[in-house]
């Protein structure tokens, strides 16, 4: 309006009933309020009412309720609903009839959510199909807004098939059932994939009644698990099993397939209710075994790969799909027993040679140490009886050591065998397990591989020396190294030989008992030398030496009484027989004492 019109007075207008308070039809301003109230709708704030879509932008949307003005309602609350258009009635929630500025304000949201439970539930009681829009992710699954409630859409509910890409739904609108409600959380559970099932179904039927072993269909990968591969052939699915993948050995299925790949299996099997379906893909080729090599023989070298790893063996794939035993036992000339770790590992490339192949059964064991030298065929000339060698602590045993001399060659030293002077209860006790020893071969046995091996050998029979030392009667320093109920074992220093004593030649001169680690003099009562027995006595020592007092006290006692006699015999000429009758006596005096 320009500024003169504004400016100029209206020329027909009444001023005179103006300020009487009527309009220009004779009106009263109660009348025309009455009047202008009669022609407003009827609601009241914080109620539920229906208005009319008058317009539609990008932010909001208008609604006409009937009042004194529209109201403006955020685009947003209507997202779920893409078709609504100007002209729709829609619910609204008062929440003001006039604002601040006098302005309606008005919720579809708050009207929807007034409403939304009677209508959520009516909707699972009646198995409707509902329109939802996806808001966003969450875990395990999608947010949907559903009559403004925010329902929960899992992720094994939005397809048939596995969702890898979840973000590409988010703020979509779709069609869903209402599954499951909790009442007391308010809680809401919708599927897609319910919508699409019973024509799924339909599909699965008429493809299971046509079923047959030995049919090939194509297939659509759709889920690849560590067992095998679930594969979709357009309603329902079937597993192929690891086994059944390939030929030859797999340790990963997706190795083999991909996701979504198409691909033709073989019905191998499937329940009485058909639901179960057993697929095979390795089938549609042919056997290796058929494609070997028919030259292939016993004896002939051939080269693989190791694919799997026992303690018992390895499999050795020696042509695409076509695999062989090497036993543990043939990997090496060793005889104690090993793992099969210890010689190779699952990837390594090895030379093998044919020692059993069976076409019809489909076996093939193989051997390694057939193309090494058999070590025991010149063990007479590498080993000969009273070579010296050094070898390596393998095994123990109770009664002696198992060393290796090399791969193929072990030997057993006999308990025994182990020190000259130094009785060893246990090998633990001389050796440990790894350790280098040096050896001497005592004795072969080809026939059954057994080496008869000395380490105490390599010197020189102490006991021929100790037979000169520990004459019987001899007394030695020793230490009681050992204390046993029958007796003690005396280290002879520094000789390190070892006697034994009984708990009876212990005693000390005092009446007391000796000890673990003390010291003392010992006499020796017995040598044997085949035996390797040294039998010693400490109480044996003072015992001698109190007896020898003895004798002699006893002798002077005689002594004096003999002179007397002698004394009082008369004089008498000594005769040749009077001279050998008493060299007689004194040789039976002597022998006497």
């Amino acid at each position: 309006m320009s500024e003169e019109l504004k400016n100029s007075p209206i020329v027909d207008f009444d001023w005179d009933a103006y300020e009487k308070g009527e309009t220009q039809r004779g009106q009263s301003y109660e009348e025309l309020e009455k009047t202008y109230d009669e022609s407003l709708g009827s609601f009241k704030d914080k109620e539920v009412t229906e208005g009319t879509v008058i317009s539609i932008n990008k932010r909001e949307v208008v609604v006409n309720i009937g009042a004194k003005s529209d109201g403006i309602i955020p685009f947003n609350e209507f997202r779920y609903n893409p078709d609504l258009k100007v002209g729709d009635t829609v619910e609204v929630f008062v929440e003001s009839q006039e604002d601040k500025k006098g302005q309606l304000i008005l919720s579809h949201r708050k009207a929807r959510m007034a409403k939304s439970w009677d209508r959520v539930n009516e909707a699972l009681e009646k198995d409707e199909v509902i329109k939802g829009y996806i808001k966003c992710r969450t875990k395990g699954g999608m947010i949907v807004d559903v009559f403004g409630i925010e329902a929960f859409l899992p992720g094994s509910q939005i397809d048939v098939k596995p969702i890898r890409d979840y973000d590409v739904f988010v703020g979509k609108n779709m069609e869903f059932k209402v599954v499951k409600i909790n009442q007391e959380f308010k809680n809401v559970v919708v599927s897609h994939k319910a919508l699409i099932e019973a024509e799924i179904e339909q599909q699965r039927k008429e493809i299971i009644n046509t079923l047959e072993k030995g049919q090939v269909l194509e297939g659509t990968v759709k889920n690849i698990t560590t067992y095998g591969v679930f594969i979709d052939l357009g309603g329902v699915d079937g597993l192929i099993h690891i086994t059944d993948l390939s030929w030859g050995r797999v340790n990963n299925p997706a190795d083999i397939v991909e996701p979504d790949q198409k691909l033709n299996v073989v019905i191998l099997d499937f329940d009485n209710d058909k639901k179960r379906i057993a697929l095979g893909l390795k089938q549609l080729q042919p056997h290796p075994w058929d494609k070997l090599d028919a030259n292939l023989a016993v004896g002939d070298k051939v080269t693989g790969k190791v694919v799997v790893m026992y303690d018992y063996g390895a499999f050795v794939e020696v042509a695409p799909g076509v695999e062989g035993l090497i036993h543990v036992s043939e990997m090496s000339w060793s005889q104690h027993l090993r793992s099969a770790q210890d010689f190779m590992k699952v990837g390594d490339v090895v030379d093998a040679q044919i020692l059993a192949l069976d076409r019809e059964e489909r076996k093939m064991s193989l051997g390694v140490k057939q193309l090494k030298d058999d070590p025991w065929e010149a063990i007479e000339t590498k080993y000969p009886v009273g070579s010296k060698h050094n070898a390596k602590v393998r095994n123990f045993t109770n009664f002696g050591v198992f060393v290796e001399l090399e791969e193929g060659v072990d030997g057993l030293i006999h308990i025994s065998d182990l020190s000259w002077t130094k009785k060893v209860k246990h090998p633990g006790e001389f050796t440990q397990l790894g350790a280098d020893i040096d050896v001497v071969v005592l004795e072969i046995d080809k026939e059954n591989r057994r080496l008869s091996l000395g380490h105490k050998q390599l010197e020189q029979n102490p006991w021929d020396v100790f037979e000169t030392v520990f004459t019987v009667g001899s007394i030695h320093e020793g230490v009681i190294t050992d204390l046993l109920d029958k007796g003690a074992v005396i280290n002879l220093q520094p000789h390190g030989v070892e006697g034994f004593a009984t708990p009876k030649h212990l005693v000390k001169e005092d009446g007391t008992s000796a000890q673990q680690d003390e010291k003392l003099q010992f006499k020796v009562i017995e040598f044997n030398k085949d035996a390797k027995r040294i039998i010693l006595s400490h109480s044996r020592i003072f015992e001698d030496e109190q007896k020898q007092e003895a004798r002699k006290t006893a002798k002077k006692a005689t002594k004096p009484a003999a002179e007397e006699a002698v004394a009082a015999t008369p004089v008498e000429k000594t005769t040749l027989g009077d001279i050998s009758s008493l060299a007689a006596l004194k040789e039976k005096l002597e022998k006497g004492e």
